[in-house]
């Protein structure tokens, strides 16, 4: 959604604050803004001209034009009258006309935004003939695709010599992109007023809608031959409004450009005729679509002298040939606005060819309703319209407008349409919502000390009324507000508006209670892993049945959602490690050779069962896979990972031969380069490399490995840690290797304890690794080598502290 600055200040006090910081509130309490679109130089070089000499240059479509533009042009040659020679090929040129003229040197505007905005010059043409500048077209000015000739401005407004900016007022602006997905739930908000009564209200500024708004008064009488009944399911059509109107023939029609047109395309649509284009302005202007039916062309349709609007869901298999041409086939979730039950449009979405205004209209129904925002989402999506109008009317327009917009227009149109009756389905106004909410609630809810009459102006700057009784603030909640229902609400209408920003962040006081110790493991888990250099993923519970036949697994032992959000989602997967390879090889493209992911999440196996209520029970797990493009084997990589991983919580572990589970939720490992990890007698786990079938199925090298833990058997077997692993010290680590001699029947882990004990008796830091291990032949020994790196927290350690800690290492046996 586009938003014109300009217009949106024009109703605002933003003295003393800049555009930028503007922005920056809106950004922060109303709604997110993608870019600021700036146009303020947009029209430079752009002036109002006479043509004052205009003469057709025979065989050629082109006139020699003299025109006078005041004298405020530089660097042209003019004639001894002053005027400057324009050659112009729009066939509307004439003698007398006031028209736009891009001074040489000035942008194209249509051109402005362009990566090479084309910039105007002298130009020679037909080899004789200097042109300086030219005089634009609307669609070059980009105020609409108009290209039949060029614009003609109104005598009385464009003296030769006045900018654009001048003469319409507002041009130098910027437009600002609204992300309106945020606004979902606020319809009010598409449109300027609503728009700049929420901006009010952050700026702390009272606003207040004008009569005509709040209370819709009809001034013109109903003409008694002027039939229409309305028919409504209210379901689906809360509120339908109409007038008929005649077309005045006599009147004018607008042969200038108008400023209504810079408005247009400002907001990003285009002018296209007086009574579309009126409907547009109302619906940017206040949020709410209108459409015009060909009265005539209604009651044929509908085959009697009485019409009759009948709102309905249309009927599967129903057609409708569109505005654009287009013909659909209509379903029973879309809604139509019929003629004695004939299809004349879509509601909400687009007009019907039967009843398209024309040159030769002579009555029009304007339509001001609301319709179900749940069914044309629908029909959004099942005939892909995504106009402005159906934007705004899946946001669930408020009823209470549709009687007050159409008299707008009824307004801004009183020159060329002339109101003869008005129709409405809603006779009497609905009451009001009231909200009742304590003070020391709202305060107690955002952690302020707001006074009672710091929330009564926050409220009532943005149109709430509010009455106060004791420590009660009662709301009376605006007809345009349809998302406010609760006290909550209105807690959070204060708090945004006032600026959550504000609001100094104090941790509450709360009743101790025991950890959490799922995330207090999760977290342990989490800080580890991605200390030794592992990322964590967040990947769907629900897969494709496809992804568990790649890693073997079979579907049916998966449960199957019913209402899945999307046909890849249908079922809940069994383990977390083949969401992973799925994403493994997305990362493999993007470039990334050697990595590890691992994700904490559920998974529900069939074998767990369902618990009472028949919900599938849930089973929390860490799923980890290394990958590495230039290696063929990861295992001992993946093995390292977990070793370090269940040492720093505390499990005591055990690796055993591979155990395939019956029903095949682990048939991606290799059998044969796998193993399982156990507790004593509680499995927790498998680790091993995966299936070069498997590999193949994701595309991955082969040598992939991974390794899946059941978390609350972790926690269960977890004992805690000292943590040493993670000291540091600011002192230099000292690097040494050492080769140890020892029997044949010597275990390396008793050499690894006996080394890691001294260093750990010395309370210094360490990293302690297996370099290798080799028997000479026909020895009776074995030689095995370690290298050590070790340093002292509290200082920088002496050659005698090294030589002494040394020694002893070579001492173990």
């Amino acid at each position: 959604m586009l938003i014109s600055l300009n217009w949106l200040k024009s109703g605002l006090q933003t003295d003393g604050i800049s555009d930028e910081e503007l922005v920056k509130l809106i950004g922060a309490r109303l709604v997110e803004i993608e870019q600021v679109i700036d146009e303020t130089h947009k029209y430079d070089g752009i002036y109002a001209v006479q043509v004052k000499y205009c003469e057709k240059i025979p065989d050629t479509h082109l006139s020699l034009c003299k025109i006078d533009d005041g004298g405020v042009a530089k660097d042209v040659v003019r004639d001894e009258d002053g005027y400057i020679q324009v050659m112009c090929g729009a066939p509307n040129v004439h003698e007398g006309m006031y028209a736009a003229w891009i001074a040489p040197g000035a942008i194209v505007p249509a051109t402005f935004h362009d990566d090479e905005p084309f910039k105007i010059g002298m130009r020679k043409m037909l080899k004789k003939y200097d042109s300086y500048g030219m005089m634009a077209g609307a669609d070059e000015l980009a105020f609409g695709d108009d290209h039949s000739g060029i614009v003609e401005l109104d005598p009385s407004l464009a003296m030769p010599g006045k900018t654009l900016y001048e003469i319409f007022g507002n041009l130098d602006d910027k437009i600002l992109d609204i992300e309106n997905k945020s606004l979902t739930h606020r319809p009010d908000t598409f449109g300027i007023l609503g728009f700049r009564r929420e901006v009010a209200g952050i700026l702390g500024q009272k606003h207040v809608s004008e009569d005509w708004y709040l209370k819709p008064e009809q001034i013109f009488k109903n003409d008694p031959d002027v039939k229409l009944s309305i028919k409504l399911d209210e379901s689906l059509c809360p509120r339908y409004t109409a007038i008929i109107f005649n077309v005045n023939k006599d009147a004018d029609a607008p042969k200038y450009l108008k400023y209504d047109d810079t408005i247009l395309t400002r907001s990003g649509m285009r002018p296209i005729d007086p009574i579309v284009d009126a409907t547009n302005l109302v619906m940017l202007g206040f949020g709410q679509p209108l459409h015009a039916f060909d009265y005539d062309k209604f009651i044929k349709v509908g085959g009697t002298n009485s019409p009759r609007i009948i709102v309905r869901a249309a009927k599967t298999g129903e057609k409708l040939e569109l505005l654009d041409g287009s013909t659909v086939t209509l379903n029973s979730d879309d809604i139509v606005i019929t003629s004695n039950d004939v299809p004349v449009a879509l509601a909400g979405a687009m007009g019907g060819a039967n009843t398209a205004i024309d040159e030769n209209t002579k009555r029009v129904i304007l339509e001001s309703a609301t319709f179900s925002l749940y069914n044309l989402r629908k029909t959004q999506m099942a005939h892909g319209i995504f106009s402005e109008a159906i934007t705004r009317f899946t946001k669930g327009q408020p009823a209470g407008q549709t009687k007050s917009v159409a008299l707008r227009f009824a307004d801004i149109t009183s020159k060329f349409l002339e109101p003869v009756a008005l129709f409405d389905s809603q006779e009497n106004k609905p009451e009001d919502e009231l909200i009742s909410v304590r003070l020391s609630h709202i305060n107690g809810l955002l952690g302020t000390d707001f006074t009672m009459e710091e929330v009564q102006d926050i409220l009532e700057n943005v149109e709430f009324k509010v009455e106060t009784n004791g420590d009660v603030l009662i709301a009376r909640v605006p007809f345009w507000r349809t998302d406010i229902h609760i006290p909550e609400d209105i807690i959070e209408e204060v708090g945004r508006l006032s600026g959550y920003d504000n609001i100094e962040p104090v941790l509450p006081l709360h009743a101790t209670s025991d950890p959490n110790v799922v995330f207090t493991m999760k977290t342990q888990i989490r800080n580890h892993l991605a200390a030794c250099g592992a990322n964590e993923v967040l990947t769907y519970s629900f897969v494709h049945g496809d992804l568990m036949k790649k890693v073997g697994q079979k579907p049916e032992n998966s449960f199957k959602i019913i209402n899945s959000i999307s046909p890849e989602l249908q079922h809940i997967r069994q383990t977390i490690v083949p969401s992973l390879l799925d994403k493994t090889y997305g990362n493999i493209r993007a470039g990334y050779d050697k990595f590890a992911l691992f994700e904490m999440n559920q998974a529900y196996p069939r074998a767990n069962g369902m618990d009472e209520d028949g919900v599938p029970n849930n089973s929390y797990n860490l799923g980890f896979v290394f990958a590495d493009k230039n290696s063929k084997s990861n295992y001992y990589t993946a093995k390292k990972y977990l070793e370090n991983l269940l040492k720093n919580l505390g499990v005591k572990y055990e690796i055993k031969p591979f155990v395939a589970e019956e029903d095949a939720t682990n048939a991606y490992y290799e059998s044969k380069r796998s193993a399982s990890i156990y507790c004593g007698d509680v499995k927790l786990g498998d680790l091993g490399e995966i299936k070069n079938k498997v590999l193949r199925e994701f595309k991955l090298n082969s040598g992939t490995a991974a390794f899946e833990l059941d978390l609350m058997k972790l926690i269960s077997h977890a004992e805690g840690t000292t943590h040493k692993d993670f000291r540091v010290s600011q002192y230099p680590f000292v690097s040494r290797d050492v080769t140890l001699s020892v029997s044949l029947d010597t275990e390396y882990a008793s050499l690894e304890q006996q080394i890691r004990a001294i260093l750990e008796k010395a309370d210094y830091i360490y990293k302690l690794e297996c370099t290798s291990i080799y028997r000479p032949e026909g020895a009776d020994t074995k030689n095995i080598s370690f290298h050590l790196d070790f340093a002292d927290p509290s200082k920088t350690l002496e050659k005698g502290e090294i030589n002494a800690i040394m020694t002893k290492v070579e001492q173990v046996k």
